[in-house]
């Protein structure tokens, strides 16, 4: 294992967190066309950023840093890293943040045509998805050789994490659809708000069984358990954030602009669900890895008793 490099993609997961909160405080704010052009602000790099050219350009030089800092991770993993398919990991990160700057300039091209800025989302939480994982395939605890642990019950817990990351997911798109279609001064559309609330309702069944089934399981695999312990405390946050963030989001109509009670808390509830989806991930990927079907077992304890059967005849 080499230290630096699981540090440095660490780093880049903690700068695409802070870029997703800064994407949020755009949008909250009512800043996505702050200015007209892309990628400058005014025709300048470094415009005079007062008003809400200090969210838009500041969520652009944000973003900037990450392409660089995903640049860097990425020669980092070819000096490095030996496995493959870590490394094209690490390329097809790099991929999706140069995807992401291009979708950020059509949103604002387009003048934040409905659609666009929800791909712009969507790449955001798949591009975090890519670091998050290349920062658990990095560290120490994944590369230890640990001995796998047979699943119990009928259903395996590994697929329900997956439908569990699934779930997240798609709630996340559902959630970036809803804060781009009404701005601050416009009610919520009944349909969407229905929609994610029902969302809200399957991540909290998939994830809570999950996490759950997985302390009562695996009780002593802390290599398990602690990520979920993390994600069932992080959904309980995330709910209550939601629905704080529903009772603000519900009087802002009548602001004269947004405040920072509605901002924040909206912010929040973005950041905690960006944070609920990485724990889900390192909860699956450490599934996948320490886990194992019970058919192999199996099928040797049946080989076994009858090489005995056999051996006695």
């Amino acid at each position: 294992m080499n230290k630096g490099l699981h540090r440095f993609a660490l780093l880049v997961v903690c700068a695409t967190f802070f870029l997703i909160i800064a994407g949020a405080l755009v949008t909250s704010h009512d800043a996505g066309l702050a200015t007209s052009d892309w990628p400058r602000s005014n025709g300048q790099w470094f415009p005079r950023m007062v008003g809400n050219l200090f969210w838009e350009h500041g969520h652009r030089m944000v973003a900037g840093t990450v392409l660089v800092l995903t640049l860097g991770l990425v020669v980092f993993l070819f000096l490095k890293e030996k496995r493959s398919w870590v490394r094209r990991l690490g390329l097809l990160a790099f991929g999706a943040v140069i995807a992401q700057a291009l979708l950020g300039g059509l949103t604002v091209k387009l003048m934040l045509r409905y659609g666009i800025s929800e791909a712009h989302a969507t790449l955001a939480q798949l591009f975090f998805c890519a670091t998050v994982s290349l920062a658990v395939f990095t560290s120490q605890s994944w590369l230890e050789n640990r001995p796998t642990v047979p699943e119990q019950g009928n259903l395996p817990v590994r697929y329900v994490c997956v439908a569990a990351v699934i779930a997240v997911f798609v709630q996340l798109i559902i959630g970036a659809a809803l804060r781009h279609s009404a701005t601050w001064d416009q009610p919520l559309p009944i349909d969407l708000l229905l929609t994610h609330v029902a969302g809200a309702i399957a991540v909290t069944l998939l994830l809570g069984s999950a996490a759950l089934t997985i302390l009562r399981r695996h009780s002593g695999e802390t290599f398990l358990t602690r990520p979920a312990k993390i994600a069932l405390s992080l959904l309980a946050v995330q709910l209550l954030l939601g629905i704080a963030a529903y009772i603000t989001r519900m009087s802002s109509p009548n602001d004269p602009q947004p405040l920072n009670p509605m901002v924040g808390i909206t912010v929040a509830h973005v950041a905690c669900g960006a944070l609920v989806f990485a724990t889900t991930i390192v909860l699956t990927l450490r599934a996948f890895k320490v886990l194992r079907s019970r058919a192999p077992s199996f099928e040797f304890a049946v080989a076994e008793h009858s090489t005995s059967l056999e051996f006695k005849l």
